[in-house]
């Protein structure tokens, strides 16, 4: 196709990368999960004050993993990126961005940066969504290419 020979036309900014579907399904289930284990923490008559409280704490917990596990996200501005990962958040400017890459088989996409180092992004991920990571990871690059020191060539 013609179109794919194209480059990218970069989004304007500011603009938000995540795994949109996979948030949905993460969020949902942890919503599902604590009105399920709390409902039964009321229903069951046997129980204890301790132990009722104990199941809404596990309740909580779990669903406390899966939010965590829903976090992951990229934002780009005009003064650069913000990585939000599991459990850090990273701000990079443009120019500290040489490459954006998503390979065959990467479960998510890798940033090569400045310093000699590549930080891994859960915030664009092919796993459920694998024609918007593309297009996402392909967004992305086109934004390095254009605002910081990124090379077009291989």
């Amino acid at each position: 196709m013609a179109e794919s020979a194209a480059p990218p036309v970069p989004p304007t900014l500011p603009v938000t990368f995540r795994p949109t579907r996979t948030r949905a399904v993460l969020l949902g289930v942890g919503l599902a999960m604590f009105a399920t284990i709390t409902a039964i923490a009321v229903m069951l008559e046997r129980l204890q004050p301790g132990e009722r409280i104990s199941f809404v704490f596990t309740a909580v917990l779990l669903t406390s993993v899966l939010v965590l596990l829903s976090r992951p996200k990229v934002v780009a501005d005009e003064d650069g990126v913000t990585v939000v990962n599991l459990t850090n958040t990273r701000r990079l400017a443009w120019a500290e961005i040489l490459r954006v890459n998503l390979r065959p088989g990467d479960p998510w996409v890798f940033l090569d940066l400045s310093d000699g180092t590549s930080l891994p992004v859960l915030g664009i991920q092919p796993g459920v969504a694998r024609q918007q990571a593309i297009s996402d990871a392909r967004a992305l690059r086109a934004l390095a290419e254009i605002r910081g020191t990124g090379t077009n060539d291989s």
